[in-house]
């Protein structure tokens, strides 16, 4: 049996978040199998809270370099992703993607033909990307049956387009447009994705972990026969949860230190039960009913506040009174977060 405690420092340990850690940008983002970025810029902060020395710049380069990207993958959210690792996590999840898309918008498209619109809109893409706009716009011509947002939508989930730049390079701003992973990467998708290296990349960078939570995190289902393929290369913890042979297991008595993690972290959207990180009486306060996910205080390894940014303004607000020596550690971590985001710049800190 494994202690919540002690499952809260493996986790913390996978996640880069025990110590701030050394590794590349490139390194860290294929380490955590992509950081969630429905917002642009949250995996600058999720990787600023876990490297020593980072920059923001190191993360834009890689976007303009095409070395990482952001597309929809897992849980259908859009993730930051080596481009090595979107070639193999889009196709896996893509039987989720479109099962998820035919539910949410199969009534609404019943009249299109939509192998026909995923053609004519690569077509389109051919000539270079586009916003969802443009695209929904050329389509209609040859759909008029069809809301030209409602064929966009169709190009977007059944096919396999990065949101390119400068969407998302620090410092700029942009609409999202798309091109295909294929042609923006100059490389195939991968034919054969393996689903038992997604479990095992899960379990380096957010075990120990159980059927449900692996779920959880990717959106796929059926993974419990994966598992117990996998069963000979791994070890059981309890009755349901597993884990590798060598990954970290620090003892309980590891101190975590204070983090600020970024907004919509994956640290607290990728088990089933979140309890590892989060107490469920304060995940009502973290996520909102629109899917917002708050930027996050750790105390000790858990969740004990959220933070918003306002430029040169950091606020924290605390879920239960911070002692004297918590409150100038979370202090101290807001002033270094507000110095990577707007070096030179006065800074003021609330809330505490």
């Amino acid at each position: 049996m494994i202690s919540r405690i002690a499952l809260n420092r493996a986790t913390l340990a996978r996640q880069l978040l025990l110590r701030r850690h050394s590794l590349t940008a490139l390194e860290a983002v294929e380490h955590l199998v992509g950081l969630q970025a429905q917002a642009p810029f949250p995996p600058y902060f999720g990787l600023w809270c876990r490297l020593s020395g980072f920059r923001p710049q190191e993360l834009a380069e890689l976007l303009t370099g095409r070395q990482v990207v952001r597309i929809v993958l897992m849980r259908g959210t859009v993730h930051l992703v080596s481009a090595a690792d979107c070639l193999w996590l889009r196709p896996l999840t893509q039987p989720m993607l479109t099962r998820s898309f035919q539910h949410a918008f199969g009534a609404r498209i019943a009249g299109a033909d939509q192998d026909a619109v995923v053609k004519a809109g690569l077509e389109l893409l051919r000539e270079g990307p586009m916003t969802a706009a443009a695209l929904g716009t050329a389509l209609a011509g040859a759909f008029p049956g069809t809301a030209a947002a409602d064929l966009s939508q169709i190009l977007r989930s059944l096919a396999a387009l990065v949101q390119v730049p400068p969407r998302a390079v620090w410092g700029k701003s942009g609409q999202a447009a798309y091109a295909t992973a294929e042609a923006w990467l100059g490389r195939e998708p991968h034919a054969e994705p393996s689903p038992e290296e997604l479990v095992l990349r899960y379990l380096r960078a957010f075990g120990p972990a159980t059927v449900a939570d692996v779920q959880a995190w990717s959106g796929l289902t059926g993974l419990r026969e994966v598992v117990e393929r996998l069963r000979p290369r791994l070890v059981m913890l309890s009755d349901t949860m597993f884990d590798l042979p060598d990954a970290p297991r620090p003892d309980q008595d590891v101190p975590a230190p204070v983090r600020l993690l970024a907004p919509f972290d994956n640290l607290l959207l990728s088990h089933a039960d979140r309890t590892r990180v989060i107490a469920d009486e304060h995940r009502r306060r973290v996520i909102t009913v629109n899917g917002q996910v708050h930027g996050t205080v750790l105390i000790d390894g858990f969740v004990q506040g959220i933070w918003k940014r306002d430029k040169t303004t950091v606020t924290v607000e605390p879920f239960a009174p911070f002692t004297d020596d918590q409150a100038e550690q979370v202090h101290a971590e807001a002033a270094a977060l507000l110095e990577f985001a707007e070096p030179g710049k006065a800074h003021r800190i609330e809330g505490l």
